[in-house]
Parts: C-alpha cells; structure tokens; sequence
C-alpha cells in the first residue's frame, strides 16, 4: 500500500469498525436502561406492532375485571340481602305458628302480632338499601351486566329478582297481619311459599355470582398470560447484553486504540526524508 499523507485509508477502517462497535453499544445501553430490546419502531417495527396490539388487549381486558368486580360486588349485596330476607321469613313462620293457637290470650296474641308486623316491615328496609354502585338486583328492576371481552361485545347477565313484599317472591304483603288465628293460618301458607321462591331467587343469584367469579379468574389468566408473551417478544435478556456490554466496551477500547495507531501512520513518510 502506497504512503500517502493525503488518504489515510486505515484510519477510515479503523474509524468505521468505531463506529459500528459505539451503535451496538447504545443499542446495548438502550436495552439495559429499559429493559426491552424492542422499546420503539425503530428497533423492530413489525414486533412493536404486535407488542402494542397485544398492549391494547391487556387494557381492554382490565376494562373487564373492573365490570365483573363491580358485577360481583352487586351480587354479594344482593345475596345478603335474600339471605336476611329468607332469615326473616324463618322468624314471621315462628310467630306465625304460634299464632295459629286458637287458646291465646289478647295480650299474647297483640304481642306476636307486634313482633310479627316489626319482622315483615324489616324486609322493605332490607330490600331498598340492598344497592351497590346505583343497581339494587332484590326490587326486580335491575339486572346485572358485566362486559366479558377486551371489545366489550360479550357480556353477563343476571337476572334481577323481587323480594319485595307482595312481589313475585315473597308472596306476604304490607297488609299481612296475625292477629287472628285465621289470618295466622293464611300467613303461614303464604309464608312457606315466600320461603321456597325467595330460597329459588338466591340459587339464580348464586349460580350468576359464581358464573361472574369463574369468568373473573379465567381474564385473570388470560391477562397474565398475554403479558407473558408481550414480555417474550420485547423484552430483553439482560444477563445476555451485561456480557455484550463488557465485550463491546472493550472493542471500543481497542478500536480507539487502532484509530490512534492509524492516524500515525502519515507521520512515518518524514522517515522517507532524513
């Protein structure tokens, strides 16, 4: 190769291999710092277009949890509350059994029908305050609703059920009384029958809570696992770039130490001339 002070043609090659080892080591240095080896478009334009969609799916999916959590919080209100309710309808049949006993003195029979009239009441406080984030599913208004896709196209619904007084349910109404040994009797029919609709009201209620309690662990699952495979495909393997890291800060030691020896090479055609 020809001496020439005008073209330093090893220190281009030198200054090249530079070059090249300083973009892998930002690359390296990029990885490090955010813990992904595709964190933009430039990295990998078609793997961040398919980390993002799947980013997209996550959140919609987080968008799910919340309505089944909200769905499933409405269903636990409501299920206590048919619980006191059929509780309560336990206690009227007491009273109103007891009732039926043609050989009860005034007082007696005034004392139960207190008693009784107390119970029967408490079921209308019951049912009105059975509320979760404005839907009550115990007054026969209100389903439940939960999204069950990241499109918020599928969803759940739980039938609402009455267990209002004098509703579809508890067959008993305000008017019910005992005060008598005959409307006692007419009680105690009505009773049982409020008994077995309102124990048919919380197995719907039952069913549907669970039906929200299994969808919400299987989201779960589906969530973790598409965060697992975004992580697969941007996320680096940091113990693999700390050993390029190491590897390429010490090329880049030894390509400095190339460009220098290169950049001296024009000085030895002074030796041509002595």
């Amino acid at each position: 190769m020809a001496f020439s002070v005008n073209t330093n043609a090893g220190a281009f090659l030198a200054l090249q291999n530079l070059n090249k080892t300083s973009s892998s080591l930002n690359t390296t240095q990029s990885r490090i710092n955010t813990g992904q080896k595709v964190s933009s478009a430039k990295d990998d334009a078609a793997t961040f277009a398919i980390a993002q969609k799947l980013r997209g799916d996550v959140a919609g999916l987080n968008a799910v949890k919340s309505s089944l959590d909200r769905a499933a919080s409405t269903l636990d209100v409501a299920i206590a509350a048919g619980e006191a309710v059929s509780d309560l309808l336990i206690e009227l049949k007491e009273k109103a059994v007891a009732a039926k006993d043609a050989g009860l003195d005034s007082a007696s029979r005034t004392s139960l029908n207190d008693d009784f009239s107390q119970l029967r009441d408490q079921i209308t406080s019951i049912v009105q305050n059975a509320e979760f984030n404005g839907t009550n599913v115990v007054n026969g208004n209100s389903p439940v609703v939960a999204i069950t896709s990241d499109d918020g196209g599928n969803t759940i619904s739980v039938a609402s059920q009455n267990l209002s007084l004098g509703g579809s349910s508890v067959t008993i109404s305000s008017g019910t009384t005992i005060s008598t040994a005959t409307d006692a009797a007419s009680a105690v029919t009505a009773i049982e029958s409020s008994i077995s609709n309102v124990n048919t009201s919380l197995s719907a209620l039952g069913a549907g809570a669970k039906r929200v309690e299994l969808q919400r662990t299987f989201v779960d699952k589906l969530s973790d696992s598409i965060e697992v495979g975004i992580g697969n495909l941007v996320d680096a393997d940091l113990a693999k770039e700390s050993a390029s890291l190491q590897a390429l800060q010490v090329k880049q030691q030894l390509g400095l130490q190339a460009l220098s020896i290169a950049n001296q090479a024009p000085s030895t055609v002074l030796g041509l001339f002595r």
